[in-house]
């Protein structure tokens, strides 16, 4: 069962109770203690020069813990500690791998949970056997279980257990996993993650339920590759010269004034203060208009990709533009914005899904040799790209995926929305796209230099999204 697929449903919740909430919030309170125990004897054997962080003893809190939260819950959080660790000692592994690129910074080992002083980040998890989902079309729920202490101290019954109504449908069925409430206090929200562990063979059929196109394959199929930027979130090109470009710059203008507007409300902090609930709140609504416009431009391209049979996708692999091109800008754009390895993630996890083969590649050189005569004597300035040999003007990220793509399956079709001037070389049902909080949709070229109409944060409040 472990090698199977998971998949992750997220939900909301609320306690059907007044008193089923107190006892939801004691049992959360609860577990940050207890990891953060567990997690401080690790850290001691890590940090020691002879000692091994699996070496170290903590079933002992068990006694402590156990009468609240429950004996299976304390080995779910010792379990989900040892995953952090390991997968700590991976990403140091790939650290100091001098061939693998993808972790450029020596990662820390797991942290705490909060503290007494400061306050707990609540966390509770919940074993794949010991909680029950009841869903219905007017009122759907999910139950648990506590210890004995919080049954006594709350009045519960043998058999009682702690009830939550949930708010929103499952994307992925398959057999329950360990459950995670993870609660945003700056929200006063409670959040439910529900990974399901699913066969291979099903995954595809799940996730091809919310696309209208799937790979045919009686029909001829091609390739495609991508290229993942920070000017523009994706760029397409299919062998037989189709292609489709996503514009980001209007959506890095929104993830700046957003940033601009908690480094206003920083400075206004007292000098011993580095946060409140309002920049919170900005900075999680900042990461979700981002995640979201990326996620909907992946969808978006794999239903475009499927519509064209294609079935292998070449994805380049940049690890070194800070390197080569650092400002301030692109540090932001690569840092906190763009987040590049997490899209291609994303691209390898929606495209695998839907029978897509996904292959990185290097784009070195990629956007500096030309893809139509290839000469070096290129001059590249945003999104222009110009041939001082074949005088050929392009779209530097459409001629820079036509190289990754020419150099993975051999020359083919001139894209067809090849120019970055003459909105004439783009086919009349949409080559270039733009977000509008909601969709993406056809834009002309030119959009991609400006904001589509957006809410402004540096409007009054009243303008401002909350």
């Amino acid at each position: 069962m472990s090698d199977r697929p998971q998949r992750t449903n997220t939900y909301t919740a609320e306690a059907t109770t007044a008193r089923y909430r107190q006892c939801l919030f004691d049992w959360l309170a609860t577990q940050p203690p207890l990891w953060n125990q567990i997690n401080y004897r690790r850290r001691q054997a890590y940090f020691s020069d002879d000692g091994d962080v699996w070496d170290a003893d903590y079933t002992g809190l068990y006694d402590e813990y156990a009468p609240i939260i429950g004996k299976a819950t304390c080995q779910q959080i010792a379990r989900k500690n040892s995953e952090a660790w390991r997968s700590h000692f991976r990403l140091l592994d790939q650290y100091h791998d001098d061939s693998n690129m993808t972790v450029t910074e020596k990662p820390s080992p797991p942290g705490y949970w909060g503290n007494r002083e400061k306050g707990y980040e609540l966390h509770g998890l919940v074993r794949n056997d010991l909680y029950t989902f009841d869903w219905d079309e007017d009122k759907s729920t999910l139950s648990f279980g506590v210890g004995d202490v919080l049954k006594d101290r709350y009045g519960l019954g043998g058999n009682e257990r702690i009830t939550l109504e949930v708010k929103g449908n499952p994307q992925w069925d398959g057999d329950d996993s360990r459950l995670e409430f993870i609660y945003d206090e700056h929200a006063d929200q409670l959040r439910v993650q529900h990974p399901v562990r699913i066969q291979p063979d099903k995954i595809r059929e799940q996730r091809e339920d919310a696309f209208t196109h799937t790979l045919d394959p009686e029909n001829t199929t091609q390739a495609a590759a991508i290229d993942v930027g920070a000017n523009n979130t994706l760029a397409v090109v299919t062998e037989d010269g189709g292609t489709a470009v996503y514009h980001a710059r209007p959506e890095f203008e929104r993830f700046q004034n957003y940033s601009e507007r908690i480094a206003t409300l920083q400075s206004k902090l007292p000098e011993d203060g580095y946060t409140s609930d309002r920049i919170q709140r900005l900075y999680d609504e900042r990461s979700r208009k981002r995640d979201h416009s990326r996620d909907a431009a992946v969808k978006h391209v794999a239903e475009w990709l499927l519509e064209r049979n294609v079935d292998t996708v070449y994805v380049g692999d940049l690890t070194d533009v800070l390197d080569t091109h650092w400002s301030a800008d692109v540090n932001e754009k690569n840092h906190a914005f763009w987040s590049h390895r997490q899209l291609l993630e994303r691209i390898q996890l929606t495209l695998g899904d839907v029978g897509i083969s996904v292959q990185e590649v290097s784009e070195a050189d990629s956007s500096s040799e030309c893809p139509e005569c290839g000469s070096s004597d290129v001059t590249r300035n945003g999104d222009s790209f110009r041939c001082h040999d074949c005088e050929l003007d392009a779209h530097s990220d459409v001629a820079g995926t036509w190289n990754i793509l020419q150099s993975e399956e051999g020359p083919m079709a001139r894209p067809a929305a090849l120019s970055a001037e003459r909105d004439r070389d783009a086919p009349v049902d949409g080559a270039y796209w733009q977000w509008n909080e909601h969709d993406w949709i056809p834009a002309d070229f030119g959009e991609q230099s400006r904001s589509v109409d957006q809410p402004s944060l540096s409007k009054p409040a009243s303008s401002q999204p909350g």
